[in-house]
């Protein structure tokens, strides 16, 4: 064969070659799949020891450097700005190839310097262009000096051209792959906040809402501990509202936590998320950190809670690992806390409102009971109601604790009232509460109030009795009656003006004057322990002591007139008149029920008189001397009276105490009054 002939099958070689490496490049879709194969397709056309591709990075305007063969080189330089490449730099820039013989000494550019030192003489430097854009270069070489002649550059042009739109489609199918992701996890993180956002609103009820939201986060991201803190006003501090941890679920805490030295509190104070790791707290001695550790917590990321207009608190996600925080849950954690602040504040504002609207229509329970209260007026001229009266006026002005003592039945809510009505206070509620009209069980919660679930049947959280007292006066009744393990805290409000609801760690302030009564003891009562003579000096600071119907004798003719047009009012009858022998009778009677047994017995009058004159029953009402069933000696006590008055009338009602026909309603007292009246007069079943 000739010259030519060698020549011609050369060549035919060489593009047969060509148009396999172009069929075999075009086949694989990968930047990986590409670089596999180059290297083998390549050795059977061209002598080489390495083989490398700088391949430009568009977006950030840098070349990449990819050794294809042999793998184990690691050259100097890898990913850097164009300038720094050296021959690849000039390349890029002349876009012409360049041949480069490397000398065996002598100074030369770092990349020249590292193929000097791995053994190659001669290196070749290609253009990767196609008619859209600068692919990049690619490099090979080998330690033979003369390998490379023009001939084998020519050829390897044609290569380089069939590479480059090779590297260019595997470039392009990438950034496609990743802008397909891309939209993928957008259109994923759009679902889940939709999602979010449909779950958290619908949920007003903001214990509810934070196990919502705990739930919620789980969704996100693997977490060991996930907590609400919102920011507390009173204390200048975050406040834990709900915990959620793997081992004990939900809880509801309280505790503070501390701006300064925490995770959850530099993020609210930065507004910034941030992930935390533990070992970093420690080093800068943070508070935070023995919390974490206390928790089992290595890493948390903290999000600030915020609406447009308002910054609410943080969440935050513990986890037991140390790297558990991707920077694409870190992101979503981020957006979704816009969602989760809407949710809490709306929840809060909803439940401030139903806090309100159910505290406002206690208010106006007890403020329809005040207006309907049947004394309009103190009555009687007496001077040991003038008496009273000018101590009333005196103290009403101020603020301070008023103690009422006198026996059951003598008006001592009217006097409270009466104080309320003459103080600063008189447009605010005035709250009356019996400590011996409920059981110790339900008194602290009807005085202090109580959140939902702190106890059985607690499915809503209601304000307390001193709440709807709040810049008004609560009026305490049988205050001697008040439970031993209620009086420490009913002290600390009369000392702090401070609470809490049953079932909650929160304190909340009070301004409220309160007016005290008994009709017991207090003072025998703390030396028998059974009151707390702390409590007794807080509550005894200005006392008046209200007397009894019968040192009010003269007051008995009108406060009689009353209660007689009063009953008929109701009854819907014209009054009936007092003959002067009605009102000498209930004058001579001492009235142990006082003023409330001076009421039951007109209104009982009322009833029996079918004319206009008021027939008494004098059967129940007779003077002490005319009294045939056992009257009391001349030289009788009071107490001795009062006692025998009770005997008979458990004798006349069988020994029943409670009831319509009960010895109680006979006196006209209370039940709780009339037992307390048999203990402190040694009366006992069957004695009577």
């Amino acid at each position: 064969m000739s010259d030519q002939g060698a020549l011609d099958t050369a060549h035919l070689s060489r593009y047969d070659a060509l148009l396999r490496i172009s069929q075999t490049l075009a086949r694989h879709r990968s930047m990986a799949e590409l670089f596999e194969v180059l290297a083998d397709e390549l050795h059977p056309l061209i002598p080489f020891d390495y083989l490398a591709l700088v391949v430009h990075d568009q977006s950030s305007s840098l070349l990449r450097l990819v050794v294809l063969e042999p793998g184990e080189m690691t050259p100097p330089i890898v990913s850097a700005a164009i300038e720094e490449h050296g021959p690849a730099a000039s390349v890029w820039r002349t876009q012409k190839p360049s041949v480069i013989a490397i000398p065996e000494t002598g100074p030369l550019h770092p990349t020249l310097e590292f193929i000097r030192a791995q053994g190659r003489r001669m290196t070749c430097w290609l253009p990767l262009t196609t008619a859209h854009r600068q692919v990049g270069v690619l490099s090979f070489g080998s330690r033979s000096p003369s390998v490379y002649t023009d001939d084998v550059v020519a050829f390897m042009e044609q290569v380089a051209a069939s590479v480059a739109i090779a590297v260019e489609n595997g470039i392009n199918r990438e950034q496609a792959q990743r802008y397909e992701q891309e939209l993928r996890d957008e259109r994923d993180r759009l679902h889940f906040l939709l999602d979010v956002n449909n779950l958290l609103i619908a949920h007003l009820d903001y214990p509810a809402l934070l196990k919502v939201i705990c739930d919620t986060v789980q969704r996100v991201v693997q977490a060991d501990q996930i907590g609400v803190a919102l920011f507390d006003h009173e204390s200048g501090q975050l406040r834990l509202d709900m915990v959620y941890d793997k081992a004990r679920g939900h809880t509801s805490s309280g505790a503070i936590i501390p701006l300064e030295g925490s995770a959850a509190g530099v993020t609210f104070q930065r507004g910034v998320t941030g992930v935390f790791q533990r070992s970093e707290m420690e080093r800068l001695g943070w508070e935070g950190a023995s919390m974490m550790k206390a928790s089992g917590v290595e890493s948390m990321c903290c999000v600030p809670l915020a609406t447009h207009d308002v910054k609410l608190g943080t969440l935050f996600v513990g986890s037991g690992k140390p790297d558990a925080f991707r920077e694409s849950a870190v992101a979503l954690l981020g957006h979704t806390s816009a969602q989760i602040a809407i949710a809490i504040a709306n929840a809060r504002a909803y439940q401030h409102i139903a806090t309100l609207n159910a505290q406002l229509t206690d208010e106006k329970e007890y403020l329809a009971l005040e207006l309907a209260h049947e004394f309009a007026d103190i009555i009687g001229t007496s001077p040991a109601l003038r008496h009273i009266l000018k101590a009333v006026k005196t103290v009403a002005a101020t603020d301070s604790t008023v103690l009422l003592l006198g026996e059951t039945g003598t008006g001592k809510e009217l006097i409270a009232r009466a104080i309320h009505r003459l103080s600063p206070r008189c447009e605010r509620s005035f709250v009356r509460m019996s400590a011996a009209a409920l059981p110790p069980s339900l008194f602290e919660s009807e005085l202090f109030g109580h959140e939902r679930g702190a106890f059985t049947g607690a499915t809503t959280s209601r304000a307390g009795r001193l709440e709807l007292a709040n810049r008004g006066t609560l009026f305490l009744d049988e205050v001697g009656d008040i439970p031993a393990e209620i009086q420490p805290k009913l002290l600390r409000v009369l000392q702090e003006r401070e609470f809490e609801r049953l079932g909650s760690t929160r304190t909340l302030k009070v301004d409220v004057r309160v007016v005290a009564a008994t009709n017991r003891d207090l003072e025998h009562m703390v030396e028998e322990g059974s009151f707390r003579s702390d409590l007794f000096y807080r509550l005894n600071v200005f006392p008046i002591n209200i007397p009894p119907l019968r040192d009010r004798v003269v007051d008995i003719p009108a406060l009689a007139r009353h209660f007689v047009a009063q009953a008929a009012r109701r009854m819907g009858r014209q009054a009936p008149t007092m003959t002067d022998a009605t009102i000498a009778a209930l004058q001579q009677w001492n009235w142990p029920g006082n003023i409330r047994e001076l009421q039951n017995v007109i209104e009982r009058a009322v009833i029996l008189s079918p004319g206009s004159t008021l027939a008494l029953p004098f059967q129940d009402l007779l003077p002490r001397k005319a009294r045939a069933a056992s009257p009391p000696a001349p030289s009788a006590t009071f107490h001795d009276a009062e006692r025998e008055t009770i005997l008979r009338a458990l004798r006349e009602s069988g020994g029943v105490i409670a009831g319509p026909r009960g010895a109680a309603v006979r006196l006209g007292l209370q039940r709780t009054t009339l037992q307390s009246k048999m203990r402190k007069l040694g009366i006992r079943r069957p004695g009577f």
